[in-house]
C-alpha cells in the first residue's frame, strides 16, 4: 500500500489530523529521551521563576520590573504540567527535585548573580530563554505526536508564551544594550554558550563537549538585595504627603476627582512584587504551589501597576509628575520578617473586602464618575484581590494559626514597620510636599472644567493615619 494515498473513511484524515502516516512511521523518540528533556525544562523553568522574581526588588528600570514580574509568572505555570507528565511515564523517585545536569545549574546560577541589569538582559534574553525554546522546539520536531500527544501538548503551550519572552527580550537587548556593554561582557556571554556546550545544549540532544568550567560571577554565592530601586522618573521616593485613601472614602469629594487617586493608587501597586519578591526569596522549605501562588499575586500586583498606567496615560496626566514613593516595600523589606511581610499583605487584603471601604466601593467610584475604563480596571483589580485573599488564607493563615490571630499579628507588624514620616522629612529625604492641587489642576483643564475650590485645598497626608485609615502608632 503506497503510503501516502492512504485515508479514512471517505477521505477523512487518518490519526485524527494529528500526523500524516508517514510522520507516524517515521517520528518518534523513545519514553526516556522525552522524560530527559522534560526534567531539563522543568528545572530550568522553575529556576527562571525564581530568578525573574527575585531580580524585581533591584531591578530600577520600571518596564523591566513590570516584564520581569509577567515573565517569572509564565515560567511558573507551566513547571506543574510538565512535572505531571513526567510522573505519568516514570515511576518514582521521579528526579524532579535536583539538577539535571551541573552545568545547566550554573549556567542559571550565572545568571542568577548577574551583577547588572544589563549583564541579566543580555545572559537571560539571549542565552537562556534561546536556548529554552530551541529545545522544546526540537522535542515538537522529533515527537511522535500519535504516540506522546500529551508531551506534545504541554511542551507546545510552554513553548508559545516562551516565545512571547523571547521576543520582549530581543526588544529588551535592542533598547537597553550598547556595543560597549556587549563588548564588556564578551568573555562572560562566551562561558554561557561553553555551559550550553558543556550539557549538550539545554535539552542535552547534542554531543556534550567536556570542558573545566570555573564559576565567573557565580563564583560569590548570590545575595538578594532586598532595598526597592527606581529609574530617574520616579522622584521625591519617600514623600508620604498625599493621603489618597482618606480623599476616596470622604464622600463629600467628586467622583472625578477620585479617579486621579484610583490611578496614583494603582500605580503605586509597584511597591507590592518589589516587597513580595523578598518574600518568595526569604521563604524557603515550601511546596511548590506556595511560590506559584505567590508568583501569580505577584504578577497581578504588577498588572495592577500598569493599570494606573494607563489610567494616568487616559486622563492625559504625566505620572512622572507625581511622587510614586517606595517607603512601603522598602519599610517592609527591611524592617520585617517574610513572615511578617506577608501576614501585613494578608491583613490589608482582608480590609479591602468590605463593600463600604474596599474594592467594591472603588469600582462604585469609576461608574459614579462614568469612566468605563476606570470601571474596567477597578471591575479587575476587584477580580484580583479575591483570589490574593484566597492565597492568604491558604498559606500564611495556617502559618500563624488562624485568621484572626493572623489579621493582629499583621496589624502589629504594619505598626512596627509604619514609615518614619518625621525623619525622612529631618534627614533632608522629602519635604512631603503636597502634589495634589498641582496634579488635580491639570486633569481639570484637560476635562474643560474649572477646579473645585475644595478639592483643590485637599491636603492630609499620611503622617497621622495608616492607608487603612488606623491612626499611627508613634514610636
Amino acid at each position: 500500500m503506497d503510503t501516502k494515498s492512504y485515508t479514512g473513511y471517505k477521505g477523512l484524515p487518518p490519526f485524527v489530523n494529528l500526523l500524516s502516516v508517514d510522520e507516524a512511521l517515521e517520528k518518534g523518540q523513545t519514553a526516556e529521551q522525552s522524560v530527559n528533556q522534560l526534567k531539563r525544562f522543568h528545572w530550568t523553568l522553575k529556576r527562571l521563576a525564581l530568578i525573574f522574581s527575585n531580580r524585581i526588588t533591584s531591578m530600577p528600570i520600571y518596564e523591566l520590573k513590570m516584564a520581569l514580574g509577567h515573565h517569572a509568572h509564565l515560567c511558573a505555570e507551566h513547571v506543574n504540567t510538565i512535572h505531571e507528565r513526567v510522573r505519568e511515564m516514570r515511576e518514582p523517585p521521579y528526579g524532579l527535585d535536583t539538577a539535571p545536569d551541573k552545568n545547566l545549574d550554573l549556567l542559571l546560577e550565572e545568571i542568577q548573580c548577574a551583577p547588572s541589569p544589563e549583564a541579566f538582559a543580555l545572559g537571560v534574553y539571549t542565552k537562556v530563554i534561546p536556548a529554552l525554546t530551541r529545545g522544546m522546539q526540537n522535542s515538537l520536531n522529533n515527537i511522535n505526536k500519535l504516540f506522546e500527544h500529551p508531551t506534545y501538548r504541554v511542551i507546545r503551550f510552554a513553548l508559545l508564551e516562551m516565545q512571547d519572552i523571547e521576543i520582549y527580550g530581543k526588544k529588551v537587548v535592542e533598547s537597553l544594550i550598547d556595543d560597549n556593554k556587549r563588548e564588556e561582557l564578551a568573555n562572560w556571554l562566551t562561558f554561557l554558550d561553553n555551559c550550553l556546550d558543556a550539557c549538550g545544549d539545554l535539552d542535552g540532544t547534542k554531543d556534550k563537549k567536556e570542558q573545566n568550567l570555573q564559576a565567573q560571577f557565580s563564583a560569590t554565592p548570590y545575595q538578594y538585595d532586598p532595598i526597592p530601586q527606581r529609574d530617574e522618573r520616579f522622584i521625591d521616593k519617600y514623600n508620604m504627603g498625599v493621603n489618597a485613601e482618606t480623599f476616596l472614602l470622604d464622600r463629600e469629594q467628586p467622583a472625578q476627582a477620585k479617579l486621579i487617586m484610583l490611578c496614583f493608587k494603582r500605580i503605586r501597586e509597584i511597591d507590592v512584587p518589589e516587597m513580595m519578591a523578598s518574600i518568595i526569596e526569604e521563604t524557603k522549605g515550601k511546596p511548590w504551589n506556595y511560590y506559584k501562588d505567590m508568583i501569580r499575586q505577584l504578577w497581578d500586583e504588577t498588572r495592577h501597576a500598569m493599570m494606573g498606567e494607563l489610567g494616568f496615560i487616559s486622563l492625559g496626566i504625566d505620572w512622572t509628575k507625581i511622587p510614586i514613593t517606595w517607603a512601603w516595600s522598602l519599610e517592609l523589606n527591611t524592617k520585617c520578617t517574610p513572615k511578617e511581610r506577608h501576614a501585613i499583605l494578608f491583613f490589608i487584603e482582608q480590609g479591602l473586602m468590605p463593600a463600604k471601604t474596599g474594592k467594591q466601593y472603588e469600582w462604585e467610584v469609576a461608574v459614579a464618575a462614568e469612566n468605563n475604563l476606570a470601571k474596567l480596571i477597578q471591575d479587575y483589580d476587584w477580580a484580583d484581590e479575591v483570589l490574593h485573599a484566597r492565597i492568604g488564607r491558604e498559606w500564611i493563615v495556617p502559618e500563624i494559626g488562624g485568621q484572626k490571630q493572623t489579621m493582629e499579628f499583621g496589624s502589629k507588624a504594619w505598626d512596627k514597620a509604619y514609615q518614619e514620616w518625621d525623619k525622612w522629612k529631618t534627614d533632608g529625604l522629602t519635604e512631603h510636599k503636597n502634589w495634589w492641587p498641582e496634579i488635580y489642576a491639570e486633569a481639570c483643564k484637560n476635562w474643560k472644567i474649572e477646579p473645585d475650590a475644595k478639592v483643590l485645598a485637599y491636603n492630609q497626608s499620611y503622617k497621622e493615619s495608616r492607608a487603612d485609615q488606623k491612626e499611627v502608632i508613634n514610636h
